[in-house]
């Protein structure tokens, strides 16, 4: 029996209720010449998202579809998808259009290169990119402050998307978030551990209210929860 080949990356892809961006999101990850794996979590959709998935199994038998029966959270599918992931390397990719999948090369450069273990693609580095609404742009700012100031830290978008790790490190953080705080949770638990995160600027197109985006508020607050509880809590046992 042949050995299975370990991929460069595995891609999670948390997915609830993007019927209108889901399918056309895969397929512009799947035309990326890069040795990856595609893991796809539907968290328990209602709109019909869950049925478009299944259809689209046997189109695509190169990728991994996982189905949660009841919404969870993006931070349980990313869970789901990661303990599946078996890329030496893992990046979260939004079901949504607003971020550019062809970003994924470059920051895999660092890691190939041996200079990073962790690298998150920064929306605020990108000198062209398009804001999102007022509030989530300053209080996306405000939670990196927070980190920077709670770690020492010289991070300028802590709640990015592009998040890419070593996929034994991002297993080895032993992750227990359930919502959007699990982008505190990650950041928190690889400063904690004394690595640097490297940044690097990415494309980033937001969406509107209109078409689908659904972070609130009190997801900020949750999330600057999060960045303090860790921040005084034990470090992450890593293998280093």
């Amino acid at each position: 029996m042949s050995e299975v080949q370990t991929p460069i990356l595995t891609v999670i892809i948390p997915v609830f209720n993007e019927r209108e961006t889901v399918l056309e999101l895969l397929d512009r990850v799947r035309s990326l010449d890069l040795d990856q794996e595609i893991i796809i979590v539907d968290d328990g959709s209602k709109d019909g998202t869950t049925r478009l998935l299944a259809e689209a199994k046997s189109s695509r038998p190169e990728v991994r579809f996982l189905f949660h029966q009841t919404n969870q959270g993006k931070g349980a599918a990313v869970r789901t998808g990661l303990a599946e992931a078996r890329g030496r390397y893992t990046i979260i990719q939004d079901a949504d259009l607003e971020y550019d999948p062809r970003d994924f090369q470059k920051l895999l450069v660092p890691v190939l290169e041996g200079r990073a273990r962790v690298v998150f693609g920064s929306r605020i580095l990108g000198p062209d990119n398009t804001r999102s609404y007022s509030r989530y742009y300053w209080g996306g700012r405000f939670l990196s402050w927070l980190t920077n100031l709670l770690y020492r830290s010289s991070i300028t978008d802590q709640p990015t998307c592009y998040k890419l790790f070593e996929t034994r490190l991002l297993k080895d953080f032993q992750l227990t978030a359930r919502g959007f705080e699990f982008c505190a949770e990650v950041t928190g638990k690889t400063l904690r551990a004394g690595l640097d995160i490297h940044e690097l600027p990415i494309s980033y197109r937001p969406r509107r209210f209109e078409q689908g985006k659904k972070i609130k508020a009190r997801d900020g607050l949750v999330a600057a929860w999060v960045l303090l509880r860790h921040r005084f809590g034990p470090p992450p046992l890593i293998d280093r």
